[in-house]
């Protein structure tokens, strides 16, 4: 999902915090937005596939430039550039903006690349294995410990990946690209401390020098080209919603419902992008691949299971 892709870093469901005093209405709405957000991020490579004639670095630049004008405008009619304006006072906050945004520059290419080149199955496996890669992370940069479920789960996708290796014939780098560059842009992201819309924006922000240049020696190169075309000129302006609306649905549920609930709704989107592979683009799957999904599954089942499971416990020790 490219969160996929520009979605906010992958939740675990072991990453729990209790429920607000929320009405059950604000429940339902929370469940509602979390579903759509997941839904337009699993049916995303579709938008990409269907300007793939663009190329994947000038779609990156183009969805830059129209998040940030859609987002500067969500910000001057909330009132959210005071916080951006904090984060540009701060050097060290401001550098770990920068460092996320090179994170997200990147895995958005690698996203939009894989999906031009075919190999939506591969991005998805990324985004599953992702939750899995978060962990390990802050088992080897935060020192934190694992339980033994925990730990069987990791190792677990570790053998999938293997296997995903082997029915590839080669290192699934676009998933572990995908899967390390969102994990290391929640690293970061954490640290600066924005909201969704006002981090998004600075980000954008930082990206926009480059990617206004680049469209514009194109421009300047070889004519307008593509741009020229109404019908794919309104697509790449669409990205930019299609990449701040789930955003903002998602912040929206995140608000509302407990972060284990959400933590179960982000297998959704590389489920749909599994599915939009094999149905929709006809992407072949051997009997390796299928064998290493399913271990990833099964990684990811154990992993929510002992989530659940020690959530259980607590409540009741309290």
């Amino acid at each position: 999902m490219s969160l996929p892709e520009s979605a906010p870093e992958a939740i675990a469901p072991s990453d729990v915090a209790p429920p607000s005093a929320a009405s059950s209405n604000d429940g339902r709405n929370g469940v509602l937005s979390a579903l759509a957000a997941y839904v337009l991020w699993g049916f995303l490579p579709l938008l990409f596939r269907e300007v793939e004639a663009v190329g994947s670095v000038m779609i990156v630049a183009e969805r830059t430039l129209w998040s940030l004008v859609l987002l500067g405008g969500i910000l001057a009619l909330s009132g959210g550039f005071g916080d951006v304006r904090a984060l540009f006072a701060d050097r060290r906050r401001a550098l770990m903006t920068l460092l996320s945004a090179v994170l997200l520059a990147g895995n958005w290419l690698l996203y939009v690349w894989a999906v031009e080149t075919g190999q939506v199955l591969e991005a998805s496996f990324g985004y599953f294995i992702n939750p899995l890669v978060n962990v390990a992370m802050g088992m080897v940069l935060l020192g934190e410990r694992q339980n033994r479920l925990q730990t069987v789960s990791i190792l677990i996708a570790v053998v999938a990946i293997g296997i995903q290796a082997v029915g590839l014939g080669r290192i699934p780098i676009i998933a572990l690209g995908l899967a390390l560059s969102f994990g290391f842009y929640g690293y970061f992201r954490k640290t600066a401390q924005l909201g969704p819309a006002s981090g998004l924006f600075a980000e954008t922000v930082m990206l926009a020098p480059m990617a206004a240049g680049y469209v514009i020696y194109n421009l300047l190169t070889f004519g307008p080209g593509i741009h020229a075309d109404p019908y794919y000129m309104a697509l790449l302006v669409f990205t930019g919603p299609a990449t701040a609306i789930p955003l903002l649905l998602f912040a929206f549920a995140v608000r509302r419902l407990r972060l284990t609930t959400i933590g179960m709704f982000q297998y959704i989107a590389p489920s749909i992008q599994f599915l939009v592979a094999i149905f929709l683009f006809g992407e072949h799957l051997n009997g390796l691949r299928l064998v290493s999904f399913a271990l990833i599954w099964l990684s990811l089942a154990v992993f929510s299971y002992d989530s659940f499971r020690r959530r259980g416990q607590a409540r009741a020790a309290a």
